[in-house]
């Protein structure tokens, strides 16, 4: 049940960014915040998500990612478990929970989800070369599993808007940015996509993405950029 509740409250990292099992040192922030909350729980106290600090993030070597699905109030934090390149254009990287959640981006904008139930099997989308984001309008194609462990085709025509540059902050680290807004419209509904792209460093530091119609929308901040 502990391992449930944490799903439900909050994820913390307890492997390192090779793959290993084996915690590595500059993660005890994370696991002793672990602690606290089971040792918390298993007196019936209510338990609080802890904030994040930067003086917490800034001794971690890695990319670390925060992510959250709105409907479920599930937070978790991952770290980055593959780098990847297939045929098609952008670059793969798989973001891993402690417990095997994973999630796929193609130059940070999600393509899968598995271990979340209704998972997002896969998606092809607009990008290019290593441009963060988004690289233009057009054909956005999401592939959800079904009930019965089938996959369901979802086709969406995209516009993409550029609503112009935005600084936002992370954890009391400020960012400069351009707001990206990708909206799209299908047979099946419609949904809006929010990126926050920083095309100097290379990376989406936030955004606000639509996972299919069993997740839901998804929130992404990137913690750390090493």
């Amino acid at each position: 049940m502990i391992r449930r509740f944490l799903m439900g409250a909050v994820l913390l990292l307890s492997a390192c960014a090779s793959g290993t099992e084996e915690s590595p040192l500059q993660l005890e922030v994370f696991n002793s915040t672990r602690d606290v909350i089971r040792a918390r729980l298993a007196q019936g106290e209510p338990v609080e998500r802890p904030p994040l600090r930067r003086a917490d993030l800034d001794p971690l070597e890695g990319s670390f990612l925060e992510a959250s699905i709105e409907r479920r109030d599930i937070l978790a934090y991952l770290f980055v478990n593959a780098e990847l390149t297939d045929d098609h254009p952008g670059r793969l990287r798989v973001w891993r929970t402690d417990d095997n959640v994973t999630l796929t981006m193609r130059n940070d904008i999600l393509i899968s989800t598995r271990g979340l139930g209704d998972d997002l099997l896969s998606s092809r989308v607009q990008a290019q070369g290593a441009r963060p984001g988004p690289a233009s309008g057009g054909e956005h194609v999401q592939f959800i599993r079904t009930a019965l462990y089938d996959s369901r085709q979802m086709t969406f025509a995209c516009e993409l808007e550029d609503l112009g540059p935005e600084t936002i902050v992370i954890v009391q680290r400020r960012h400069a940015t351009r707001h990206l807004r990708q909206t799209c419209e299908g047979a099946t509904g419609n949904f809006a996509n929010d990126y926050w792209v920083d095309n100097a460093a290379g990376l989406v530091w936030q955004s606000r993405q639509w996972a299919g119609p069993g997740i839901g929308y998804m929130r992404f901040r990137r913690l750390t950029n090493q």
